[in-house]
């Protein structure tokens, strides 16, 4: 988890992003429309690492896209840097920069040429191109592709020039959807700290991932949406008290027998995988549950070596989801 230390916003200081009841239908005249986004609310402040979590058609990409005003939401109000996203979409978008899903790099220019053009286009005087290039490339490690033309690398440098073309501009606020897709874990690295030098230096950062451990590791704030809801916002912390006490458990025997794994399925497990001689659980319950499911395992087969550490996020969010899934299935609210 990140250690950056926010300072608290001011009670006169607009929130950078602010959402209400946003509603967004799709199909609305028709028998069954989609509803994308149910009275979704949403309050981000002034230099946030701001994570959106969810599953696929949680509603995450469509909130970006209203607040980056390329759809407009059915009803509800949503606010960026205290600029109305229907009435004013221009201002916003002079307030904003993304990175969407979508390539947008031009693939027929080289890498400099890339960050150089977006430059232009955001008015920048000629005499800080070159310097803001340059400090942009470093920053994503791109230096040493500065000449190739996008057409010519792997996807996830192309997708590395993309992030790095929305730090070419000084926005206050930019919004990232699943910027890291395709990147290498070095690739990645590296542009998972130059997001975090930027939002050092007071840039909100709004970002969609489904890679649960880097928004443990970047964001200051997380939400988990589903169904078109924030079901849980909040600090790591915050978030992971919303549900059962829950441990990571490894465990390690002398040799693996189908009996293990049909043992620890008797106990309220998150999730369990097994490899060679090794199973990987996670167990919710007291501190009690735990040391009973070691020593039921221990019973079936020797152990060799166990772990135990506090849960991680994506325990807390799929004990989150899968309550909404339970709660639905009993005729509850989705």
């Amino acid at each position: 988890m990140v250690f950056r230390t926010l300072e608290i916003m001011n009670l006169n200081e607009k929130p950078a992003i602010h959402a209400v009841d946003l509603v967004k239908l799709y199909h609305p005249k028709s028998k069954h429309p989609v509803r994308a986004l149910d009275n979704l609310n949403l309050e981000i402040a002034p230099g946030e690492i701001f994570g959106l979590l969810g599953r696929n058609g949680a509603g995450k990409t469509t909130l970006l896209r209203i607040l980056t005003t390329l759809v407009r939401p059915t009803s509800g109000t949503a606010e960026v840097c205290g600029v109305d996203v229907v009435k004013e979409p221009y201002r916003v978008r002079q307030s904003i920069c993304a990175v969407l899903q979508e390539n947008a790099a031009e693939i027929f220019l080289s890498v400099l040429d890339n960050l150089s053009t977006y430059g232009r286009f955001h008015s920048i005087p000629s005499r800080k191109i070159r310097e803001r290039a340059e400090m942009v490339m470093a920053q994503f490690g791109l230096d040493e592709y500065r000449n190739q033309k996008v057409i010519d690398l792997s996807g996830g440098l192309k997708r590395r020039v993309q992030v790095a073309k929305v730090f070419m501009v000084d926005k206050p606020v930019v919004f990232m959807d699943e910027a890291t897709t395709g990147m290498d874990p070095v690739n990645k690295r590296a542009t998972l700290d130059a997001i975090r030098e930027h939002a050092r230096q007071g840039r909100t950062i709004l970002l969609t991932t489904h890679i649960l451990q880097e928004a443990e590791e970047l964001c200051d704030r997380i939400a988990i949406v589903d169904h078109g809801r924030c079901i849980a916002t909040g600090d790591l912390q915050m978030i992971k008290s919303m549900v059962a006490k829950a441990y990571d458990i490894s465990v390690t025997f002398e040799r693996m027998r189908p009996e293990i794994l049909e043992t620890a399925r008797k106990f309220p497990l998150l999730k369990i995988q097994s490899s060679h001689n090794t199973i990987e659980l996670s167990v919710k319950g007291s501190d009690g549950s735990t040391f009973a499911l070691l020593d039921a395992l221990s019973k079936v087969e020797p152990i060799v070596h166990f772990e135990v550490t506090s849960a991680s996020l994506e325990d807390v969010f799929l004990e989150l989801l899968g309550n909404r899934e339970e709660s639905a299935d009993n005729g509850g609210a989705s």
